[in-house]
């Protein structure tokens, strides 16, 4: 479907403030958010946003040299976090046991999501293409803070992809998303941090900085680093937006465009020595110098974003592939496992535009998670996930969720009644 059943309403008679000022510093995951400041879409289908660019993988799968494939690689994990841009609605907490699925046979991907774990709340996944040409799985667990002005979300959890075709296996965790002017003012995202990729067969390394806005807001939205060889030797600089692009280019070029570019602001700098130092975040989201990122000569173009379509506003700033998420016929119905989001009624009411029906709903299912966990601690029984298991990462060594197999045998029985 190209469009959500209903458009969203405005949020412009309700304060956030109301709600967040009784928690400052505090995890947010504990706190009941109004269902207003959500948007229609289940934390687990907001994950399989990643999958959007899976063309990637793909075109990495088919390229004969590492430097090549660290470089598609590296775009896949830029474009992962792409579809946040202007995503200021709150996906839906999801329940213990709450599942999704998506088969795409046109970008030749299916994955699968299990949330297995409440307190604190995990969600994995794991998915692979249809040509067994990867796989790719990871288990994110959101951890929230709010700053008075801003809310970050730090995504802990590892990224594991694996080429099979190349026997490489590639791991990485994700940069920190911040989302500025809660209280007043109009809501804006960014994302900061170094994300560092890793090929575990050849010591190579992909190096991102994803760049925090700074005040005057010269660097939003970017993103640069190097990929080295595991003596640390540079073998491309990328650079780009994790809004729009991502480019490669010789590093020596890129160090010499670099150099060239901080003398020329340090010039505008001294003929403009009346600015005043000041460290506070900036409160209105800075405009970028210019919409576009700058293309050094010689430059390759690794990946672009897909625009928006047209009624994205209106839809919450969904991209196409986000509106066909909780998308829900007849002939899926019968196959779903009843975990899956798409049956879950206070998201449903939701993109169907019954904003108070979605409130009750919502409000019913935590009360009876509530009452599912009183029972089990009553009875000493523990909560079994159904579909991933806790292991170590066979790359990192490090705990994680592995998929535990079976799913797609249809063969769903003793499943939970969460909703």
């Amino acid at each position: 479907r190209t469009s959500l059943p209903s458009p969203m309403f405005s949020r412009n008679d309700f304060s956030i403030w109301s709600i967040l000022r009784k928690c400052i510093g505090m995890e947010l995951s504990k706190i009941t958010m109004p269902v207003i400041f959500n948007e229609p879409l289940s934390f687990l289908q907001r994950l399989t946003e990643y999958m959007e660019h899976t063309y990637l993988i793909h075109k990495a799968s088919s390229l004969s040299s590492t430097t090549e494939r660290m470089q598609c690689v590296a775009a896949f994990a830029v474009s992962a976090v792409a579809s946040q841009w202007e995503r200021t609605g709150k996906p839906f907490n999801p329940l213990l046991g709450e599942t999704y699925e998506l088969i795409r046979d046109d970008l030749g991907f299916r994955l699968l999501s299990e949330q297995v774990s409440h307190h604190p709340p995990i969600s994995a996944f794991y998915a692979e293409g249809l040509n067994n040409d990867f796989v790719f799985h990871g288990s994110i667990y959101p951890k929230l803070k709010f700053w008075g002005k801003s809310v970050e979300a730090e995504p802990k959890g590892t990224m594991t992809l694996e080429l099979l075709e190349h026997n490489e296996a590639y791991t990485w965790t994700n940069p920190t998303c911040c989302v500025h002017n809660i209280i007043v003012g109009k809501l804006w995202i960014e994302q900061y941090g170094n994300v560092e990729i890793t090929n575990h067969k050849t010591g190579e390394k992909c190096v991102l900085s994803f760049k925090p806005c700074g005040l005057f807001g010269k660097e939003l939205h970017k993103v640069e680093g190097y990929i080295q060889d595991k003596s640390k030797k540079k073998l491309c600089a990328l650079y780009g937006k994790w809004t729009e692009c991502l480019y490669s280019v010789d590093p020596a070029t890129f160090e010499a465009y670099k150099k060239n570019d901080k003398k020329n602001t340090e010039e505008k700098k001294s003929s403009k020595q009346v600015l005043v130092g000041n460290t506070e975040e900036p409160d209105e989201m800075p405009l970028p110098d210019s919409e576009s990122v700058y293309v050094i000569p010689g430059s390759i173009l690794l990946w672009k974003i897909t625009p928006r379509p047209p009624n994205s506003a209106q839809m919450y700033n969904f991209t196409s592939f986000a509106m066909a998420l909780n998308e829900l016929d007849k002939e899926m119905e019968s196959v779903i496992p009843k975990t899956d989001c798409r049956l879950r009624p206070d998201i449903r009411a939701m993109e169907n535009g019954e904003i108070d029906l979605a409130s009750e709903e919502k409000k019913r299912l935590e009360e009876k998670q509530r009452t599912a966990r009183k029972n089990r601690s009553k009875s000493e029984e523990d909560w079994k996930t159904r579909w991933f298991h806790q292991g170590p990462n066979p790359y990192t060594g490090t705990q994680d969720w592995l998929y535990s197999g079976n799913y797609w045998d249809r063969n769903y029985f003793n499943l939970p009644d969460i909703y």
